[in-house]
């Protein structure tokens, strides 16, 4: 059985979905495979989210914002937008969530560690969820 995969999508996925793929790619390895993309890519990730994630060990220093294609879609299980709106294409027989997260852009670093803590524990749900022995995917 293949590893199930997860797309975040942000739309600028310069913060929120980089930091998600971070914490899923650390905590869950080879188990689920992880992408990221945004509606309207930055041109950078958000150094407070990079700084962030340093603070828990995780480096998405060399990661790159990427946009968001039909193709990332169609070839994910779970598809989990944080804040695009209706940017995102849907296709039938794909889990789609949306996760409600204040946006790090323009945030000192304080705020960004509540954001950061928030998509941990959610990443860590969703760890538990999709590699469960009856998992639905």
């Amino acid at each position: 059985m293949s590893a199930p995969s997860v797309l975040f999508v942000c739309v600028h996925n310069a913060g929120r979905s980089q930091m998600a793929a971070g914490f899923l790619t650390a905590l869950a390895g080879d188990r689920i495979e992880v992408r990221s993309a945004g509606s309207a890519p930055a041109e950078q990730v958000n150094p407070a989210a990079v700084a962030a994630m340093a603070e828990v060990g995780i480096d998405i220093s060399t990661e790159n914002p990427k946009i968001l294609t039909t193709e990332a879609v169609q070839a994910s299980d779970v598809v989990i937008t944080m804040g695009c709106g209706d940017t995102c294409p849907v296709f039938p027989g794909k889990s789609y969530r949306d996760w409600v997260l204040d946006d790090p852009a323009g945030q000192g670093l304080e705020a960004v560690r509540s954001i950061r803590d928030e998509i941990e524990a959610k990443v860590e749900a969703l760890i538990a969820e999709l590699t469960a022995p009856s998992s639905p995917r």
